[in-house]
């Protein structure tokens, strides 16, 4: 639920980032958890604007878009499922990280170590240079061969435009796949072991961005904070899952909310 109009700016937006630099400042550990939001200031469309295809009601092969990009149609159908991610890559095609994505690398820096929880399998994240990371849902750009379990990264999908669905490996010719968590799939056990092992660490600070916080994953590390008076952030225009419980609501979007942060912070170019 987003709407723009409630936005804040200007002197309101300082007002209310003031106490979440305070916070951030002293922070020696920070959790930042993101969703689609935050990669729309990048040009990417959310869950349900990626170009069009959720919104069309089924796909051409008579099925809804959630039930061809499930796990279950991957294995027997893998090239209507490759049809699809090639097409919601394309609507992506050239997007690159924003103001949020690189003021959430720079803090991690010094005496503050700053981790990201990511549901975006976008890679931008990374791509601006966050190094304590866990994208719980994988990274569109890893493939690995369903047969040998090849891995490789691949910078540009462009290659597989025209190619006969679903991609080849290279090596042994099994069908590769993205390493991402289709629908009805579990999530991977060695990143939830990850999250469960920083969350028994603790933070100082734990900041919800771009997020509905629909998940339990998402909104636990959130809910935990909150009951144990921690300082608890939520950066998103529209109301959430957890937008009644934080200490800190910056209702903006997060390219201009941490364009504002990092002034107030004095970080590399703000």
């Amino acid at each position: 639920m987003t709407d723009r109009h409630a936005e804040l700016s200007g002197a309101a937006l300082d007002a209310a980032l003031e106490p979440v630099a305070e916070a951030l400042a002293t922070a020696r550990r920070v959790l930042v958890v993101t969703g689609a939001g935050i990669s729309a200031d990048s040009g990417m469309p959310t869950y349900r604007g990626v170009g069009g295809i959720y919104d069309r009601g089924v796909t051409d092969e008579g099925m809804p878009i959630e039930v061809a990009l499930s796990g279950a149609v991957f294995e027997r159908r893998p090239a209507v499922s490759w049809k699809y991610i090639l097409e919601i890559e394309r609507a992506c095609r050239g997007a690159v990280p924003n103001r949020a994505h690189e003021v959430i690398a720079a803090l991690d820096a010094g005496e503050r170590e700053t981790w990201v929880l990511t549901q975006n399998v976008d890679g931008l994240h990374r791509r601006a240079g966050s190094r304590r990371l866990i994208d719980i849902h994988g990274d569109v750009r890893s493939l690995v061969c369903t047969r040998c379990r090849a891995a490789e990264v691949v910078e540009d999908y462009r290659r597989f435009d025209g190619v006969a669905l679903p991609p080849r490996c290279r090596r042994c010719d099994g069908v590769l796949r993205p390493a991402v968590v289709l629908f009805g799939e579990l999530l991977p056990e060695d990143k939830l072991a990850e999250l469960r092992a920083l969350r028994s660490r603790g933070f100082d600070v734990v900041l919800s961005v771009g997020t509905t916080s629909a998940f339990p994953y998402v909104a636990g590390p959130v809910l935990e904070a909150q009951r144990l008076g921690l300082p608890t952030v939520e950066v998103n225009p529209g109301d959430t899952a957890v937008s009644a419980i934080v200490h800190h609501r910056v209702r903006a979007g997060a390219a201009r909310a941490f364009g504002a942060l990092a002034r107030l912070l004095s970080l590399p170019g703000g």
